[in-house]
């Protein structure tokens, strides 16, 4: 995709900023339910997907709240409280539904390039951890959304599905896993360009190299996008009707160049993320899971440890992580001014309160920023007791912005996504970090409803063919589910062995598919 030629004051129905995930997701979107709108697509850096969504830039987990155990909390009273997870798998669906469409209608051409089936599991030890675990899976299992979810507290069963964790495992401490072998390795990078690849194949214009400096509210209700050209120095200026911001860390500071109320009282937080990755056929060959643990003590939702399969441009490799970084930057391309800049009168004490409130994040930080290569491999031990640090390499990954939100007099931090939007429709942006991508297509929807009210009545039906179930929650109607998930299983081929993967340990011998009872104890 090059840069396209352009008048200086052009004009176009739908300005997308960034090509990553959410804004290729919206135009695809856009241009399918119409097809004869005009849109841009403005990207600061020369290629697609290169920051957040770029899959070594995040986990690639398909979110599903499968293995993520902060989605699944204890409550004081000893219950597990199921409610964030229902709702992360809910809006995964809708994802999945959507591609599955994708797929079906040639809006996605390389099923194997973006999407691999991978089990994701739960793993905890110690027998208070192990209680809690059992008291997730009796929690979860009874809905149809996590009806394949297996709970193994056998070593010997461990060992079977796990081989490098068991290996030089002491066993004398109980372990436990929920195995969820209906779990997804999505890379968002190859999904973003396919997407784009569509929309700018169907008019869509696309302008990389090109960064948005100023957004300016015309008299008419429409937007002037200042764009500069960062290899030439030029200067354009493009008049948009509707403008998404999807820039990930950079959306925060437009939307503020924006001038919007609902941008007021919002500030963000940086935290760079890092990933120790092998591509050891030796290592390889004997994980072939997503396996997330608990966080340590005090530490944020986002620090949960995690030894990822992960399954790039064909090849299979092995993450574990993340370790946090830090920097001022909102991109991993950014700028050190970005969180400086980012301070405006309207945030400044939500982003003070959120600073003395928030030590237990600091703390996190600070010791994370001491550790050594030798201090991150014998993290990855406690997963797999035989690593070896020659093994291992450091991936630096993408930025993250945590959101701050006005509070009252105060401010609170949030680790989840933020969709802002104008009263009248005519600019919205995302905000926020995980579920994040695997919750794009829902996200995007929302935008849509939000900002074209005139509109989405009559886009409906269309909305509905590529989303069966939107409305729904399909956790309320198990048959629609069960219909819905069969038919997005085979057109995304998730029955099949992952690419890359030797298919005699993609699935453990004897598991059916979807079980509807199944516990190993």
């Amino acid at each position: 995709m090059s840069d396209t030629s352009a008048t200086k004051a052009a004009k176009t129905d739908v300005v997308l900023i960034g090509a990553g995930i959410m804004s290729a997701t919206l135009g695809a979107l856009l241009r399918l339910v119409e097809p004869d709108w005009s849109i841009t697509m403005i990207e600061r850096l020369d290629g697609a997907a290169a920051e957040s969504s770029d899959p070594w830039n995040n986990a690639g987990t398909g979110h599903s709240a499968l293995c993520e155990l902060n989605y699944t909390p204890q409550l004081p009273d000893g219950s597990i409280d199921i409610t964030k997870a229902i709702n992360v798998n809910e809006q995964f669906q809708v994802s999945r539904q959507f591609w599955a469409y994708a797929v079906e209608h040639g809006v996605l051409s390389d099923v194997r390039g973006f999407i691999n089936p991978i089990p994701h599991v739960s793993f905890v030890h110690g027998a208070e951890n192990v209680a809690y675990l059992r008291k997730r899976y009796d929690a979860l299992a009874g809905n149809p959304l996590f009806r394949s979810m297996e709970f193994i507290d056998d070593a010997d069963e461990f060992a079977r599905r796990l081989p490098l964790m068991a290996a030089g495992r002491d066993f004398s401490e109980p372990v436990a896993l929920n195995w969820s072998q209906d779990g997804t390795d999505v890379d968002f990078g190859a999904l973003s360009r396919q997407l784009i690849t569509f929309a700018a194949g169907r008019g869509m214009t696309t302008l990389f190299g090109h960064e948005v400096r100023d957004l300016t509210k015309q008299g008419d209700g429409s937007w002037s996008v200042k764009v500069l050209n960062r290899r030439t120095g030029a200067k354009r200026r493009i008049d948009a009707r509707f403008v998404f911001v999807g820039a990930g860390g950079g959306a925060l500071p437009l939307l503020q160049k924006a001038g919007i109320p609902e941008a007021k009282g919002f500030g963000g937080f940086p935290v760079g993320g890092q990933f120790l990755r092998t591509d050891n056929q030796a290592l390889t060959a004997g994980h072939k899971a997503k396996v997330y643990g608990l966080p340590p003590l005090g530490a944020p939702p986002m620090s949960v440890p995690h030894l990822d399969t992960r399954v790039i441009n064909g090849r299979s490799w092995l993450l574990f992580g993340p370790f946090a970084g830090w920097s001022p930057k909102f991109l991993k391309h950014g700028h050190v001014t970005d969180l400086p800049f980012s301070v405006k009168p309207h945030n400044l004490l939500p982003m003070l309160n959120v600073g003395l409130t928030e030590m237990g994040l600091v703390k996190y930080l600070i010791g994370q920023l001491l550790l050594s290569e030798a201090d991150r491999v014998d993290a990855l031990r406690e997963f797999a007791p035989t690593a070896v640090d020659s093994d291992w390499e450091l991936d630096i990954a993408g930025q993250r912005v945590q959101v701050i939100r006005r509070k009252g007099a105060g401010g609170v931090l949030e680790f989840g996504t933020t969709v802002l939007a104008a009263a009248d429709g005519s600019i919205a942006g995302l905000l926020g970090a995980s579920p994040g991508a695997s919750t794009a297509v829902p996200a995007m929807l929302d935008v849509m409803k939000r900002c074209f009210t005139d509109r989405y009545q009559a886009w409906l039906p269309k909305l509905k063919e590529m989303v069966p179930s939107l409305g729904v929650k399909l956790s309320e109607e198990p048959k629609l589910f069960e219909e819905i998930w069969e038919h997005g299983t085979k057109v995304l081929q998730l029955d099949r062995p992952a690419s890359g993967l030797p298919s005699s340990t993609t699935e453990p011998a004897g598991t059916e598919h979807r079980p509807t009872a199944a516990t190993t104890a």
